[in-house]
């Protein structure tokens, strides 16, 4: 329940300290007192948008401060979900600078307005005159009919279903949309992909098929210089062996009385023996090398092909196109890829698709099983409140297609007059109808909800007398449940709270200031008298405020 509320600096209040009681409370005071300043300054509280202009002087922050009493609601989960502090009396407060900024804060803890708007719902529900136009809304109509079947759990499991549903169907559009792309470019990347792969180009070492292949076309020049080499060595009649065997016997002969012969013949020796290693060498190589036009026939294809590939993918060496050959093969895996990824999230969809449909007939199923008992106890509450001929249907459709909150469409249905059928509500309701009916609903929501606060700001608009009376009872019944305040300009809905609260205005020369008080029991009567008889308060009018008081 709220248990008070502190407001400094907004509007017209400079500054304001109220306690509030449970049970039923009325709030009274005179057109332009300042009722929806107050209310503003809860709202404020409550996370509606702040600026500067709510400041009543300037110069100074405004604050508003609201404690709720809430150890018997439940709400534990909420502070730890958060990581607030949890304490049974819990205090919010706002803060507006001289700049308009704001900030807010759950017992001490700065938090964001999103969280204090979250919290806020589940402590306080303010019903404005504006809100009576929210019961023309199939929304608000399909979230009183969940509240009433208490389909709170359900209705959480299937938006979390329908939300994994809805990404589902954007991840699906998204990859078709990939494999749609990559699907075109395809064959390509595989051609590609299998010309580089057909080349084994791991196994080829470019330069020695080069020299093989230049051995080849040269085979038999090769052997023509190898063997004048190997002649001219040691094959012909003058050949550079026997001519160094000569130039040693030479030198031999001198050595005895020539030193440095010894040296020359040391060296001829060296030569000597490195020609004949050469000579042997190219003999064998003659032998070696042969013509084979076949294979000069097989490695220039090979080559050629190599030398095409590497012209075509400006590629200079075979690393080159061994990195090209990786990419062509991971662009066609991703093909693949992406195949498989659409066929695992169509299998997924199915799965989570078939969950939305239960889910989805559950909550139809407990919304119908809940509108035939819904529409008796207004009906039975609209008799209570006048309106005996009254007649109010909910009708429910069903979708092929999932919205948000289920397949379902709900309508309220209504008609005040007897022989007339019930249309919808929009088209044929008064004010003052729609606040009876309104009053009726929320009764009811009193019983299925937990809900600390339930705040009437004029629900009694359109109505008067008798009925005023019976719209205070039924208040009060819900006040057994809840804490529950009604602003009211009615005497007979004042005179039933168990609580007075009166607004009013505090003038001097220099300012006007809206102040709330808690009225005594005689200042009640007083009150009361002049909502009879206006600020002219006759004896008659005292009489009868004690009449509806007692």
């Amino acid at each position: 329940m709220l248990k008070k509320l502190k407001v400094q600096n907004y509007a017209l209040i400079q500054n304001l300290d109220i306690e509030f009681d449970n049970d039923f409370s009325t709030l009274t005071g005179e057109t332009g007192a300042g009722k929806s300043i107050l209310l503003g300054a809860l709202s404020l509280a409550l996370g509606s948008r702040a600026d500067s202009s709510s400041l009543q002087n300037n110069e100074n922050k405004c604050i508003v401060e609201a404690t709720f009493s809430i150890e018997k609601y439940n709400l534990k989960y909420f502070f730890d979900k958060h990581d607030l502090d949890y304490e049974p009396n819990t205090l919010i407060r706002r803060e507006i600078n001289t700049s308009g900024k704001s900030r807010a804060f759950i017992n001490d803890t700065p938090t964001n307005l999103n969280t204090l708007k979250e919290l806020a719902v589940k402590l306080i529900d303010v019903h404005s005159q504006h809100q009576s136009l929210e019961l023309n809304d199939n929304n608000f109509q399909l979230q009183v009919i969940d509240s009433v079947a208490q389909n709170s759990t359900l209705l959480n499991s299937y938006k979390t279903t329908f939300k994994k549903y809805k990404s589902l169907n954007k991840e699906l559009d998204e990859l078709k949309q990939i494999a749609k792309i990559t699907a075109a470019d395809y064959d390509y990347n595989l051609f590609q992909f299998n010309q580089l792969n057909n080349l084994n180009l791991a196994d080829i070492d470019q330069k020695a098929l080069e020299d093989e292949l230049k051995l080849l076309n040269n085979a038999d020049i090769i052997q023509q210089n190898l063997s004048s080499c190997f002649s001219i060595l040691s094959n012909t009649e003058f050949n550079t062996l026997d001519q160094l065997k000569t130039v040693k016997q030479a030198l031999y002969s001198i050595k005895d009385f020539y030193t440095e012969a010894e040296g020359l013949i040391n060296r001829i020796e060296s030569i000597t023996i490195e020609l004949k290693d050469i000579s042997q060498d190219t003999e064998l190589s003659v032998e070696k090398i042969e013509s084979n036009p076949n294979r000069a026939q097989q490695l220039k294809e090979s080559l050629d092909s190599l030398y095409e590939v590497m012209h075509k993918h400006q590629a200079d060496t075979i690393d080159e196109l061994l990195i090209l050959e990786q990419q062509f093969l991971e662009k066609t895996e991703k093909q693949t890829s992406v195949n498989e990824d659409i066929a695992n999230t169509e299998a997924e969809l199915s799965k989570v698709l078939l969950q939305l449909h239960n889910l989805a007939d559950e909550l139809s199923k407990k919304r119908s099983e809940t509108i035939l008992p819904f529409t008796k106890k207004i009906t039975q509450q609209l008799s209570e409140l006048g309106m005996a001929h009254a007649i109010f249907n909910v009708n429910i459709e069903s979708n092929s297609h999932f919205n948000p909150d289920g397949k379902d469409k709900i309508t309220f249905l209504f008609s005040a007059n007897k022989n007339h059928p019930p249309q919808n509500i929009a088209k044929i309701a008064s004010g003052g109808e729609i606040s009876r009916l309104m009053l009726s609903i929320k009764s009811i929501l009193s019983e299925s909800i937990l809900l600390p606060t339930i705040i009437f700001d004029e629900i009694d608009t359109g109505v008067s007398g008798e009925i005023a009376d019976k719209m205070a009872s039924i208040m009060k019944r819900m006040a057994l449940n809840m804490q529950v305040i009604s602003i009211t300009h009615l005497p007979q809905i004042a005179a039933q709270g168990k609580n007075h609260y009166k607004i009013y205005k505090k003038e001097d020369s220099k300012t006007v200031q809206t102040k709330i008080v808690k009225l005594t029991d005689t200042e009640r009567i007083d009150e009361i008298a002049r909502l009879l008889s206006g600020k002219a308060i006759s004896k008659e009018a005292i009489e009868n405020a004690k009449t509806l008081i007692n």
